[in-house]
């Protein structure tokens, strides 16, 4: 099972940088797959840049130059650099992962509880 806990949001004027962090915790094998997701108010939560094992880091076409996702395997740790933000980023941010459990194999999904974030104009 795995725990994840955002730390990192809050108030931030347009062009100024944020930075949030995902700590993972729990009893797992691995983490094979961790992202970002945010949801703006009346908006669809949408994917904002995910972490694949094989692949290079789609991010959002709304995010593209602005936002740079890492990932420390070492510390079980997800950050979001998130630079020159602007009014349209504000939601809440919510890390997901997915993990092998240990004990059983077997692979589940997990979420966060989000952590806001707002940019003022």
């Amino acid at each position: 099972q795995v725990q994840l806990l955002e730390s990192g949001g809050g108030l931030v004027q347009a062009g100024g940088s944020l930075r949030l962090s995902c700590a993972a915790s729990g009893r797992f094998s691995s983490i094979n797959y961790m992202a970002w997701y945010r949801q703006a108010p009346g908006a669809q939560r949408e994917l904002v840049a995910p972490i694949p094992s094989g692949s290079s880091t789609n991010y959002a076409d709304s995010v593209k130059g602005r936002f740079t996702i890492s990932r420390d395997n070492a510390k079980n740790t997800l950050s979001l650099q998130m630079n020159r933000m602007q009014p349209e980023d504000t939601a809440v941010y919510i890390c997901y992962a997915r993990a092998t459990i240990s004990g059983w194999g077997g692979e589940y999904n997990y979420w966060g509880q989000g952590t806001q974030v707002t940019v003022s104009s």
